[in-house]
């Protein structure tokens, strides 16, 4: 399941966690984020326990988008998608370059 990150305690949380996580940021705006937005919702409901997903919608959550930029040293994109296991980034892709496949890959190197 999908949830929406809410705040940079829970983006610390998420850090700490053994499991792997997605974040996809994403603007309601943008046509390229919404295709981007489709793959990571069925990727997250073809993989629901294989890492936690979450969505941080760039315009109406900047100051957390502009923080997780900060904290894992990533240039902030839109739509950008980073998995973090054990509190590193272990992959990270934006626009075009976030698909199911692209997702799945990445996945599958986080071990």
């Amino acid at each position: 399941m999908i949830r929406t990150l809410q705040s940079a305690a829970e983006l610390e949380q998420l850090l700490r966690t053994s499991r792997p996580v997605f974040i996809l940021k994403h603007s309601t705006q943008c046509p390229i984020s919404a295709a981007a937005y489709r793959a990571f919702q069925r990727f997250a409901a073809a993989h629901p326990r294989s890492a936690e997903f979450r969505v941080v919608q760039v315009i109406e959550q900047r100051p957390l988008s502009n923080e997780i930029a900060r904290r894992l040293g990533v240039r902030h994109q839109s739509p950008q998608a980073l998995l973090v296991h054990r509190g590193t980034v272990r992959w990270h892709a934006s626009h075009w370059d976030i698909t199911e496949q692209s997702l799945a890959a990445a996945l599958g190197r986080a071990g």
